[in-house]
Order: structure tokens, then C-alpha cells, then sequence
């Protein structure tokens, strides 16, 4: 699971989204109207959900942002970027996170299968019945999960940076970066501004201590049972210097989803 802090997901990633998505080229001048980003909020399984909405396409879009994430934070270029004449763009804020606090953030054993959940029910409540998912860390999980169990409402899948199970050499990578207060200035200075530094710092321990819950399951499992039922064309993708997901976790992705490509550079 990588860390998820303002601007982690490269702005390339932006091209190689829009042709998986199979993008044209991008909105003309005559287009605009759709090209202005607006947010709202909806009443969702009893959490406020905050999100954001651009563009005008047939092709629904869902941001699935990571730890802490929210969708400017974690998807301000995509919100940009991403072709708005053939997308409509949804970047939500999960219960807890961003603009969506109230509640606070917690992680109860199913906190995963709820924000799935949650994702759904917020995409169904904005009338679109299907949709694809872009999902980045946590949010690369919540996809996963999405995907899994409502096949039927999902499109296309790309995630990164996520993984199915948890393994004891994942817990000394997260443990490893615990402490907030031993990041560089750069890596938590947006999120302090976010939240503050109280709040940040107890809820990213919190989430720490909720991924070592999953190490006390059989294979550290958190959805890999679901991996076979995602039906969806799915693309992952993973950094080579990816410093918190070992490479052993989009290749399980990969053998265990069937309809699956792997971006080459997973491939070393």
C-alpha cells in the first residue's frame, strides 16, 4: 500500500490512463461548458461524502484516492486533465478524509468492504450506472473490492500501488513510517495543512495498526477472494521505486485477475 500525499500520482499518468481508457484526442474550444470542475455533497450509508464532478462524456469515471487521500490532493491533474468530452470525472473524499469529516476516520475490520461500499452507492446515487475505476493505494484496494463484488456495475479498472493481502514484510515498511513526525517537511506539510497535525498523526497510526490487523488472518488476507470475480478489463500499474508495495503484490494481482494486463514496468 503506498503512502498517498498531495501530488503522488504522477501527472504522466494522466496520458497513459486516457489510453487505457481509450481517449481521443482532447475537448474542442466549442466544448468548454463541460470542462469546469464543480463539488458537492451527498448523504451516503449515513456519511456526508464530499466530491468533485468535471466533464461531460458517456464514460463515467470514479478517483479512488489513497491513506489520508482525498480527490484534490490525490487527483488534482487527473480532474485537469482527463479527456472531458469523452469522461465524466467523479474524485470523492471516503468517509473520514478531506471535505467528507464529519466522521472522523476510523478502521474497523471491514473498513475496506465499506468504503467499496460507499464508492458504489455514492456513483449509483449520481445516477450512473456503470462506471470505471481508478484507484491509487488504499484506493487501488477499494477498487479491487469494488470490482470484485458488484462485477456487474464496473467498466474498466486501473489500479496502483495496492495490494490483496498483507504480509510481516509489509507491517516493517509501515512501521517503519509510523512516526509522521520523522517525515520530511515535503511529504507532510500538505496533509498537516489538510487536517492538522493532531489528527494526521492519529489517524495515520490508526491505520497503521488496522493494516497489522490483517497479518492475523489466514495469508494476511484482505481481499483475495474477490480477485477472480473482477470480470472487468483491468490494467495495473506499479513504480519500480515504489518504496511500500513489493513488486510480489501487482503480480498477484495479476495471475489472479483473470482479464488482466501488468504495465511493463512491473515487468523487472
Amino acid at each position: 500500500m503506498a503512502l498517498s500525499w498531495a501530488g503522488a500520482p504522477l501527472v504522466s499518468s494522466v496520458r497513459l490512463l486516457g489510453r487505457v481508457l481509450r481517449a481521443p484526442q482532447p475537448a474542442t474550444p466549442a466544448l468548454s461548458y463541460c470542462t469546469a470542475t464543480t463539488s458537492g455533497r451527498i448523504q451516503i450509508n449515513g456519511a456526508s461524502l464530499h466530491y468533485q464532478r468535471t466533464g461531460c462524456g458517456d464514460h463515467a469515471v470514479l478517483l479512488l484516492p489513497g491513506v489520508l487521500g482525498c480527490s484534490q490532493t490525490d487527483f488534482g491533474p487527473q480532474l485537469k486533465c482527463l479527456n472531458k468530452e469523452l469522461f465524466t470525472v467523479i474524485g470523492w473524499d471516503p468517509r473520514g478524509y478531506g471535505l467528507s469529516i464529519p466522521p472522523t476516520r476510523d478502521y474497523p475490520p471491514d473498513f475496506f468492504s465499506r468504503d467499496a461500499k460507499d464508492a458504489v452507492d455514492l456513483m449509483q446515487a449520481l445516477d450512473f450506472k456503470r462506471f470505471s475505476l481508478l484507484g491509487w493505494s488504499d484506493g487501488g484496494i477499494t477498487a479491487l473490492i469494488a470490482a470484485g463484488s458488484y462485477p456487474s456495475l464496473i467498466n474498466k479498472l486501473v489500479v496502483w500501488g495496492a495490494n490483496a493481502y498483507v504480509t510481516e514484510e509489509d507491517l516493517v515498511l509501515y512501521n517503519a513510517v509510523k512516526d509522521v513526525t520523522n517525515w520530511s517537511p515535503k511529504m507532510k506539510k500538505p496533509l498537516e495543512d489538510l487536517y492538522g497535525k493532531e489528527y494526521f498523526a492519529n489517524t495515520f497510526s490508526a491505520w497503521v495498526k488496522a493494516m497489522a490487523h490483517f497479518t492475523s488472518k489466514s495469508d494476511g488476507n484482505i481481499c483475495r477472494q474477490l480477485l477472480p470475480l473482477i470480470g472487468c478489463p483491468t490494467l495495473i500499474i506499479h513504480g519500480m521505486k515504489d518504496p511500500m508495495v513489493p513488486s510480489f503484490h501487482p503480480q498477484f494481482l495479476h495471475q489472479q485477475v483473470k482479464n488482466s494486463s501488468i504495465s511493463p514496468s512491473t515487468l523487472y
